[in-house]
């Protein structure tokens, strides 16, 4: 994918150049509006709402980073769904599993090889994880989904963010500190080389 030509294409008005874009990124912009949100149609609703103010935008696209101005623009979304959410009841902690595949498992959970238990041991580390997810204030919760599930360099999540890189790299070890705390309360989900590197803390 020239990346590059496409963006100076959409740039012109082309929404087939534009589309190409999008369904480079699609996958990515939704997991990371799942994992902010905890709700796959929330999520959608997110991804969505970032498409068009990205079609709408891309003028203002001076270079760059694409992939962090488009997840600037997921992230903006979803803070804007999270605002409206404060005035209306409060979402359950746990997602809804019944269809079994609401989200993708992080990139450290990911084996192709697990048996059918192990595969319903890391289901529900995925769920417990997500708990701790939720738990973490909005800022802090972003900045691990993009650097550390969406695998973003820290420039590109300070990109995103919109904040200075020394303010998520400090998010970033904050965060992780009280997702290894939070987790502790699952410690019987944990790999075994995860609860030896939770005791040292």
């Amino acid at each position: 994918m020239d990346e590059p030509a496409l963006i100076q294409s959409a740039q012109r008005g082309e929404l087939e150049a534009f589309n190409t874009l999008i369904l480079h990124y699609q996958d990515m912009v939704f997991n990371t509006a799942v994992r902010i949100l905890n709700d796959e149609d929330l999520a959608a609703d997110a991804a969505q709402e970032a498409f068009i103010s990205a079609f709408r935008s891309i003028s203002t696209f001076r270079g760059g980073s694409f992939k962090a101005w488009l997840m600037r623009t997921v992230t903006n979304a979803c803070y804007d769904e999270l605002r409206r959410q404060k005035r209306r009841p409060t979402t359950p902690l746990e997602p809804d599993t019944a269809d079994g595949e609401e989200m993708d498992s992080p990139k450290w959970l990911a084996d192709p090889n697990m048996t059918p238990d192990q595969l319903s041991e890391a289901d529900e580390l995925e769920h417990a994880i997500q708990h701790c997810l939720d738990a973490l204030p909005t800022e802090f919760r972003t900045a691990v989904v993009l650097a550390d599930i969406q695998g973003m360099d820290y420039t590109e999540v300070a990109s995103a963010s919109k904040v200075p890189l020394g303010t998520i790299k400090s998010r970033l070890a904050r965060a992780r500190l009280r997702l290894r705390e939070c987790l502790r309360g699952f410690e019987e989900l944990l790999p075994s080389s995860f609860r030896l590197e939770s005791e040292e803390i």
